[in-house]
């Protein structure tokens, strides 16, 4: 048989007869035929039957997951709830409501209700050291930690007040003398009243005695000591009679009022250091004398050069000096440390004499000389441009200038405050421990301070009022300005009007407690205290708005002092403030006439 091979083109390309009539007639047994597969719709039919596999065990295992862990394999369909109002959650409760006006400044502001319960219970605060009865007069306790009311004087008032470890003096509203502590008696714990009808206006203290000056500028030395009161000699009072004395007063005492003053001059100032007190009169002389009896001024601090012990004049060992060096300057402040001194006059100069060993007078630190026994002039040209020094303080081995000086490009007045003397525990206000500082440096807490006054519409400097200085701390009053106008008999006011005192801020050792900020550790820069009365903080603070304000109004608020107002007491008016003293490791607050 040929094959197709040997077959010519045109045998290949003739008709063929219809298969049908080809299969009738050439009708043979069909052999079975296999068809060979394309390996691309293999692997195409290989794929798939994986595809379907695969997804066959994946529907397997989550089905048996579902079912291991209680999930519904067909989930649950539930419709749309409505949205809700959202809930205001409150933090804090809202504050009481007020039931009054003055209810309502009470509330609103912590200055205000100082200001107000000053008014309404007049009194003393004291605390710190408390070893001689004269802080807690009614207490055994060692040391009075926070301010604390002394009972007996519950709603008097004072013309003045001097605190040491060991004894309290004062004198009350009409003039007489008060004492009390360990050192006056051991057997009389209240105060009591020793040297009355001297209308007396001042008190300082010395180591022993009280020198105490009246309205009349008459100066009186009174031993601390109530048995040398009764057993020391009495001198005869005048009496309206010519010629006639009577010994009427039992308490011994001395007169040290200057012999040979001008015509109309008097006795304004009195300041006592441990052993000895300066005085200045109304023509700006300044006196001198031993206020102590247990030693004689020795170092220098008297102001008369070359007088010691065995160069004082005849006659008593505490007779008055004049400090001739400072004639010819009118003297306008005076203030006393433990064993120095320090006058200011009317020009703003400053001197300084007594004891150096600590630079407390401003001067470089001599070996050769530690003391300094006449006035000596205090340089102000470091102290700014025109510097005048307007006040003097001193305390202990510390002291300090007010300065104001003028700013070059402003013209503008600045008032600093310059410290100089030992600062170990603080006292200095610096913020830094140092044994002995020379050379004055600025306090910043109490300097370049400014404030708007809204009444004239520009800045003011804030001045600083006072400085109370302790054996080793401190407080100061800022002159700031203050607002008493809210009382009973105030008109077209609002709600929301307030009083504020002025700011005072304390400094210094506090190894006794009397910063008065319930802590031990010493103070270096000026800081302030919570308010006095500490349960009508509570109850204010009890207004406030939930229990976490009612923590931060404890914190706060500072203490402010009254300034002098004429208000209602025990159904009279008058006028008075707050001041301050700051004793031998003893603070005491009191309402002063």
């Amino acid at each position: 048989m040929l094959s197709s091979k040997c077959l010519s083109r045109a045998t290949l390309q003739t008709p063929h007869a219809p298969r049908l009539c080809r299969n009738i007639a050439t009708r043979s047994p069909r052999p079975q035929v296999r068809t060979a597969t394309h390996p691309y719709a293999q692997r195409r039919q290989q794929h798939f039957v994986r595809s379907v596999a695969t997804v066959t065990v994946l529907w397997a295992t989550a089905t048996a997951w579902q079912w291991c862990s209680g999930h519904s394999i067909i989930g649950e369909v539930h419709a749309e709830e409505p949205p809700q109002e959202e809930e205001v959650v409150k933090f804090e409760a809202p504050r009481r409501q007020a039931t009054s006006s003055d209810d309502n400044r009470n509330i609103i502001s912590s200055q205000h209700l100082q200001v107000v319960k000053s008014w309404e219970n007049p009194g003393v605060y004291a605390w710190g050291s408390n070893s001689g009865k004269a802080v807690a007069p009614d207490s055994d306790d060692k040391f009075i930690k926070t301010p604390r009311r002394i009972p007996f004087f519950d709603g008097k008032l004072l013309r003045d007040i001097k605190l040491d470890r060991s004894f309290g003096a004062a004198i009350d509203e009409r003039g007489d003398l008060l004492q009390w502590g360990t050192a006056f008696s051991t057997d009389i714990s209240e105060p009591t009243k020793t040297l009355k009808g001297q209308n007396l206006k001042s008190l300082t203290i010395s180591r022993d005695r009280i020198i105490a000056l009246s309205s009349s500028g008459a100066v009186y030395s009174i031993p601390v000591s109530r048995a040398e009161q009764q057993d020391g000699p009495k001198p005869a009072t005048t009496s309206w009679i010519p010629f006639w004395s009577t010994d009427s007063n039992d308490v011994s005492y001395r007169i040290r009022t200057p012999e040979n003053l001008g015509w109309n001059e008097r006795v304004t100032q009195v300041s006592s250091g441990l052993e000895h007190a300066l005085m200045l009169t109304s023509a700006g002389r300044v006196f001198s004398f031993a206020s102590g009896t247990e030693a004689y001024p020795s170092k220098g601090q008297l102001g008369v050069p070359d007088l010691r012990w065995e160069t004082r004049p005849a006659g008593p060992y505490d007779i008055p000096h004049e400090i001739t060096t400072l004639r010819g300057f009118r003297i306008k402040k005076i203030a006393t440390g433990d064993y120095h001194s320090l006058v200011c006059d009317s020009a703003g100069r400053a001197f300084t004499f007594g004891d150096n060993t600590s630079g407390q007078l401003g001067h470089p630190f001599n070996v050769e000389a530690q003391t300094v026994d006449a006035p000596s002039l205090l340089p102000t040209q470091r102290f700014g441009n025109n510097a005048k020094v307007a006040n003097v303080f001193a305390g202990g081995n510390t002291s300090f200038l007010s300065v104001e000086a003028t700013k070059p490009d402003t013209n503008r007045v600045i008032a600093d405050t310059w410290a100089f003397g030992f600062g170990l525990t603080g006292q200095l206000g610096m913020g830094r421990w140092v044994h002995a500082q020379a050379d004055p440096v600025k306090v910043p807490a109490l300097s370049g301070l400014f404030e708007w006054d809204e009444a004239n519409n520009t800045a003011i400097p804030i001045r600083l009022s006072t400085i109370s200085v302790g054996a080793t701390h401190a407080a100061a009053i800022m002159d700031n300005v203050a607002s008493v106008a809210v009382s009973g008999r105030a008109q077209k006011l609002t709600d929301n009007d307030t009083n504020w005192g002025r700011d005072i801020l304390f400094w210094g050792n506090n190894e006794f407690y009397q910063i008065g900020s319930g802590k031990r550790n010493n103070v270096p820069t000026p800081s302030y205290i919570q308010p006095l009365d500490q349960v009508a903080e509570q109850e204010r603070a009890a207004s406030a708005k939930g229990f976490g304000q009612q923590l931060r109004e404890k914190d706060m608020h500072r203490f402010q002092i009254t300034p002098r107002k004429k208000v209602t007491v025990n159904g009279r008016s008058v006028e008075f403030e707050q001041k301050i003293e700051c004793g031998r490791s003893c603070t005491v607050v009191y309402s002063a006439v």
